[in-house]
């Protein structure tokens, strides 16, 4: 790639690493995914590794269809943080928190982390809950916090565009309320911006 000035600079390496339950999330990571690409990025989406037990998700219909419907998807890895210099995390609400999945993927990136292999890339984050109050903010702000750990650069959307308002008002990151239903199209405008403001924020710092 090159820049105006005429001189080489690294393309944006974007990973989009998701857990979905029921699929809102999935669609999430797809919805910034078909975004970051068209502002230019090389965008690998990554599931991580379902820790619950198959007994279990046999259960639930609509689990066990989610995970049908994500076979086909990667699973992420501590390489893929590696490659990427941009990173976008998409995690349901878990009692104020990321869920326990997604904690456990984490929890594989201390080779990373202690070499600083983490540290400069930015980083961004979404989640979704069944209702708007669910911990939704308080989730995005711990892996935030995590981040930070890592010595990243934060890079939420904030109010830098009217979709954010439309679309709940959460500066932090794309929150949506799981309906069942799907997303919503202020839903899907608020993930695509902060997508591209990710994408646009990397570009700059290359």
């Amino acid at each position: 790639m090159t820049n105006p000035s005429g001189t080489e600079s690294k393309a944006v390496k974007l990973a989009i690493i998701y857990y979905s339950t029921y699929g809102t999330n999935h669609a999430m990571a797809n919805e910034a995914a078909e975004a970051a690409r068209a502002a230019g990025a090389e965008v690998r989406v990554l599931k991580v590794q379902e820790t619950a037990p198959q007994a279990v998700i046999d259960t639930q219909d609509a689990w066990k269809a989610q995970q049908e419907r994500s076979a086909d998807v990667a699973v992420a890895t501590p390489d893929d943080l590696e490659w990427a210099n941009a990173i976008l995390i998409s995690s349901p609400t878990r009692f104020g928190g990321a869920a326990s999945q997604i904690r456990a993927f984490i929890d594989t990136l201390g080779g990373l982390w202690g070499t600083g292999k983490l540290a400069d890339k930015t980083f961004s984050a979404m989640t979704s809950a069944q209702n708007p109050n669910g911990g939704q903010e308080t989730t995005l702000q711990t892996l935030y916090i995590t981040a930070m750990h890592w010595g990243a650069i934060l890079v939420p959307p904030g109010y830098t565009d009217p979709v954010i308002f439309a679309s709940g008002g959460n500066p932090y990151g794309s929150s949506v309320t799981a309906t069942g239903e799907g997303l919503s199209d202020a839903d899907n405008a608020s993930i695509r911006h902060q997508a591209k403001r990710l994408v646009d924020v990397t570009a700059k710092l290359q």
